[in-house]
């Protein structure tokens, strides 16, 4: 028999009332943590109780079933993860309707939970969690023997299931809070990568006083030799809004390795959030760089347009529509892709809304605001003045995220070194930073390719012979003279020499694709030096 209890308390001995209520609201706990908080209050209501059970079970994140979280007397719920949907059985009309019920005979037609009449209980009290007016979950006892529970016990299980409550409130937003913090520190790059011919810079700065936003940024290769950059916002706060901004920023990547067009990009990423995230929306700015990094194809899907700012132009916000946010609008709406040119020098600034729109200034005042900051100076330097102009001393009531993005004089280009690991994925490595600093030293689409064979005939035979099991690194180091470039791949193995009747062509292949090619051997290692006369125009 199920049964909703009253709410009527009978007269009780005073002291004894007293007694009962102290032995569940000692201040002591307060030093404990949730989980030992959990096991000593439960540990006392069985005792207070005469129970042989307690065990509370707290709604998952969907609302929609209860999940057995602490248990004393009966922990395999806990160990099993017993699951009861809310309005099912015994502990889910509880959930639902938010009274006190008690079951003097419990089985099949009155629980869900096999667990509860295999082990031999016979009667069951059970109360809601809540905080704040918040359902969280459910508080119930029971006996493996006849007990009548009256008023009084309700109180007190009430009262426990209260505290119990408040506990996991606050429990669940330190958690959460710390969760979505964790998932923002490690998404946001801790480090931006090293890309020839481009400069980056960043800042993240959290709103005061509110939970983590979705706000983020992103700068990545693909194969191709393309560069990506991009920024967003997630709307929401809190850990939830934190893990779809992780699987959005996960996804970018991925469709980016299948176009070069940026309004592609984000209408795969629509289609996908509309499938996978029918709750979310987010605002992004996407940017896919040719290899020469001479222009940017961009795309906004409801984001804010970054920043030009050239070294002989006047610096302005970049003149791209901006079409719906990813997960509204209509699937068959069409977007669109700008290409901008970026002169040599040139910053191209990306920026989350935070950092122009403000209660007491007009997004106008703080647009403009921001293109008297911006300059076609160093990234870092850039991010630094801006923050300085736009976020000042004061409080921010959202969160800030900016990129700067330099491309670089033609000066800087001269060089270039890296370093990689001695494994066959690392030819496409190889190739991807070839090709976008060849073409910004006057290679010719020949000339890429000429150099991109004879490297990675260089590079793949240090894979194949330089090293033993344990593997090691390979270096790359290119450099121009006037019309030509000089290349050196080099390793810290051991040189042997080529094995069977058709090995060492590759050396041969070298040599037909470069003006010069030396192999030098010693004790520290093998340096393949390349040099290659250009065919295309020099920068001046």
């Amino acid at each position: 028999m199920l049964s909703p209890m009253p709410w009527a308390v009978e007269p009780n001995n005073a002291a004894d009332r007293l007694r009962r209520i102290e032995a569940v609201t000692d201040t002591a706990l307060a030093h404990l943590s949730v989980e030992q908080l959990f096991e000593e209050l439960l540990n006392r209501v069985r005792d207070l109780l005469d129970a042989d059970t307690a065990t509370v079970l707290l709604l998952d994140s969907s609302g929609e079933q209860l999940v057995a979280t602490a248990s004393s007397g009966i922990e395999e719920e806990v160990r099993q993860n017993v699951r009861v949907r809310v309005g099912e059985g015994f502990a889910g009309r509880i959930a639902a309707e938010l009274k006190p019920y008690l079951i003097e005979s419990v089985g099949p037609e009155t629980v869900v939970n096999r667990i509860l009449w295999e082990k031999g209980i016979r009667t069951m009290l059970g109360v809601p969690l809540q905080a704040h007016g918040e359902a969280l979950g459910v508080l119930h006892v029971g006996t493996l023997g006849d007990r009548v529970f009256g008023d009084e016990d309700v109180r007190l299980l009430q009262l426990v299931a209260d505290r119990i409550a408040l506990a996991t409130r606050s429990r669940l937003s330190h958690r959460d809070r710390a969760a979505a913090a964790a998932v923002q520190r490690s998404l946001l790059p801790a480090r931006l990568p090293t890309v020839s011919g481009i400069e980056f810079g960043s800042r993240y700065t959290p709103g005061e006083n509110i939970d983590v936003s979705g706000d983020w940024y992103d700068v990545f290769t693909v194969p191709s030799g393309w560069l990506c950059t991009a920024i967003g916002d997630v709307v929401g706060r809190g850990l939830p809004a934190a893990l779809v901004m992780s699987r959005i920023r996960t996804a970018t990547r991925a469709y980016a390795m299948e176009t070069e067009d940026p309004a592609e990009v984000l209408a795969r990423l629509d289609r996908h959030v509309r499938h996978f995230e029918p709750d979310a929306m987010a605002t992004i700015a996407f940017a896919m760089w040719e290899p020469s990094h001479e222009r940017v194809h961009l795309s906004l899907a409801g984001h804010v347009a970054p920043v030009l700012a050239s070294p002989d132009e006047e610096t302005v916000l970049v003149p791209a529509e901006a079409d719906a946010p990813v997960g509204v609008g209509s699937s068959t709406r069409t977007r669109r892709t700008t290409t901008v040119e970026v002169p040599n020098g040139a910053t191209l600034f990306f920026y989350t809304d935070g950092l122009v729109e403000r209660r007491e200034r007009s997004l106008e005042n703080g647009l403009a605001t921001l293109c008297e900051a911006v300059h076609p100076g160093p990234a870092d330097a850039v991010c630094a003045e801006v923050m300085g102009k736009l976020v000042g001393y004061g409080a921010t009531n959202d969160d800030v995220a900016v990129l700067a993005a330099r491309r670089q004089d033609a000066d800087n280009l001269r060089t270039l070194s890296f370093e990689v690991d001695a494994v066959p994925e690392a030819l496409a490595e190889i190739r991807a930073q070839l090709r976008r600093w060849l073409p910004g030293v006057g290679a010719s689409e020949d000339d890429v390719t000429d150099v991109l064979v004879a490297v990675g005939e260089a590079a793949a035979n240090v894979i194949e012979h330089a090293y033993g099991p344990g593997g090691g690194k390979v270096g790359v180091r290119l450099e121009t003279h006037g019309a030509e470039v000089g290349v050196v791949v080099e390793d810290t193995g051991t040189w042997r020499s080529p094995r069977g009747t058709h090995r060492g062509r590759g050396t041969d292949l070298m040599r037909q694709l470069c003006d010069d090619v030396r192999v030098e051997h010693g004790p520290h290692g093998t340096n393949v030096h390349l040099r290659k006369r250009l065919s295309g125009d020099q920068p001046e």
